[in-house]
């Protein structure tokens, strides 16, 4: 998972990138996906408090805040990233992208597996909130301030609140 890569990544998921220098100087979510590296590398080695703080820290200057807990996998791509929360036992696939203001959220006040769990290829909009142990299959997407509580199966596309999977969906496509 090197520097080169998730670069690479923005490239690929944002057409508004437009140099190398730009991205590694303006884009915080790379910023806070390449804290969230240092954070879990702490947090899995069972430095809890540092791995808190730096966080904490991240989350002061980027405004997303990833639990040092969470699994980011490769090339997550968080674009304008405001207010992204990604809690403490949520998984993220690999070539995720997440705009802003989506919260992968707990339902749960005890220690299990609370938070959701999104497989590679997906696509989450703007404001969309996942709640709870469910699983976001592969390339799926969810819409635009949709609230999911439910598992969305591979490839599906879920909106609305609360998000409902498929027939009844209307998607805009350019040609």
């Amino acid at each position: 998972m090197g520097i080169r890569e998730d670069i690479n990544s923005v490239f690929e998921k944002d057409p508004a990138a437009r140099s190398t220098l730009e991205v590694l100087c303006c884009y915080p979510g790379l910023h806070a996906v390449w804290a969230h590296r240092i954070a879990h590398f702490l947090w899995e080695r069972h430095f809890f408090f540092p791995a808190r703080l730096m966080s904490h820290i991240s989350r002061a200057f980027t405004g997303i805040e990833i639990h040092p807990g969470a699994k980011l996998g490769k090339r997550v791509f968080i674009d304008h990233g405001s207010g992204v929360v990604i809690g403490e036992t949520a998984e993220v696939g690999d070539d995720v992208l997440i705009y802003m203001g989506v919260v992968l959220g707990g339902t749960a006040l005890h220690k299990t597996k609370r938070h959701p769990t999104v497989e590679n290829n997906v696509v989450l909009g703007s404001g969309a909130i996942l709640l709870g142990p469910i699983t976001v299959g592969k390339g799926a997407k969810v819409g635009a301030g949709s609230v999911v509580i439910r598992s969305v199966p591979p490839g599906a596309t879920a909106v609305g609140v609360p998000a409902k999977i498929g027939a009844n969906v209307f998607l805009w496509r350019e040609t």
